[in-house]
C-alpha cells in the first residue's frame, strides 16, 4: 500500500496571510511541520498540495528550492485538490494535514495509518469530538473511497473541508475515530495557527524548548502549552 502525507497550504490565508511561510526563529511554519512529520514511519511519501494560482507561487518555490515534491489544484475546491492530489501520486491512502498544524505529532499519523491499514479502513481520524487539540488533527482516507464519495460533494463547506462531508454520514463505510484517552487537560485545546495571537503563542512555546522540537510530542507540548497560558 502507497500512503501519502499530504500537507494542504496556501498562502493567502484569510486571518493571517503568508502565515505557512512566516519564520520563528528563522524557520519558516511549513519547515516544522514538515521536520515533525519526517519522524514518521511513512514520512517517504511527503507532498504538499497548494494552489494553481499565483498567489501561490511562494510555496511553490519554497518546494522546488527545498526539493519537496508539491501538487498544484483548485484553490477553492480543497476536496478536490486533496482527490486530484491522491490520483496524481497514485496513493492508495492518503493522509490530510492541515498547514495551520505546527504541533502535529508523528506517533499519531503513524497510530491513524497503522489503523486504517490494519483493518482496512475507509476513514481514520482522531477529530470527532475533539479530545486531541486542534492543530494536531490526523485523518487517513482511502483513496478508492474518497474518489467514490466526493463525488456527493455538493455544499460548499464540503468542498472547502476536505472531509466534512463523513462527519456528517458516518455510516458511508468502515469508518473508526480514535480518542486521547490519556491526557483530559489536553481536550478542545486550541494549537492550530489561525490569527497572529496564535502564531505568536506558538512561537514562545517553540523558543522555550531545550531539544529540537520534533523531540516533544503531543503529551509534552500540551504540558508546555498549560504551563505557558
Amino acid at each position: 500500500m502507497k500512503v501519502g502525507i499530504i500537507v494542504i497550504c496556501r498562502f493567502n490565508s484569510s486571518r493571517l496571510p503568508g502565515k505557512i511561510l512566516k519564520e520563528i526563529n528563522g524557520k519558516p511554519l511549513l519547515a516544522y511541520i514538515l521536520e515533525r512529520l519526517q519522524q514518521s514511519n511513512y514520512h517517504k511519501n511527503i507532498v504538499i498540495a497548494t494552489s494553481n494560482q499565483v498567489t501561490d507561487e511562494p510555496i511553490v518555490e519554497y518546494c522546488e528550492k527545498h526539493n519537496i515534491p508539491y501538487f498544484k489544484g483548485d484553490l477553492k475546491n480543497v476536496s478536490q485538490r486533496f482527490a486530484d492530489c491522491l490520483q496524481h501520486f497514485n496513493f492508495d491512502y492518503g493522509v490530510r494535514i492541515n498547514g495551520d498544524n505546527i504541533f502535529t505529532d508523528a506517533q499519531l499519523v503513524d497510530k491513524a495509518i497503522d489503523l486504517a491499514l490494519e483493518n482496512n479502513y475507509d476513514f481514520v481520524s482522531n477529530v470527532k469530538g475533539r479530545t486531541f487539540p486542534t492543530g494536531m488533527s490526523v485523518e487517513v482516507v482511502s483513496s478508492s473511497f474518497y474518489q467514490q464519495q466526493i463525488k456527493k460533494f455538493k455544499e460548499e463547506s464540503h468542498r472547502e473541508h476536505v472531509t466534512l462531508y463523513f462527519y456528517e454520514n458516518e455510516n458511508l463505510g468502515k469508518f473508526h475515530f480514535f480518542k486521547n484517552k490519556e491526557m483530559e487537560e489536553a481536550k478542545g485545546l486550541k494549537m492550530a495557527v489561525d490569527t497572529q495571537n496564535d502564531f505568536n503563542f506558538v512561537s514562545s512555546i517553540i523558543k522555550n524548548m531545550d531539544n529540537p522540537h520534533f523531540t516533544y510530542d503531543w503529551k509534552a507540548i500540551t504540558k508546555m502549552y498549560l504551563n505557558a497560558e
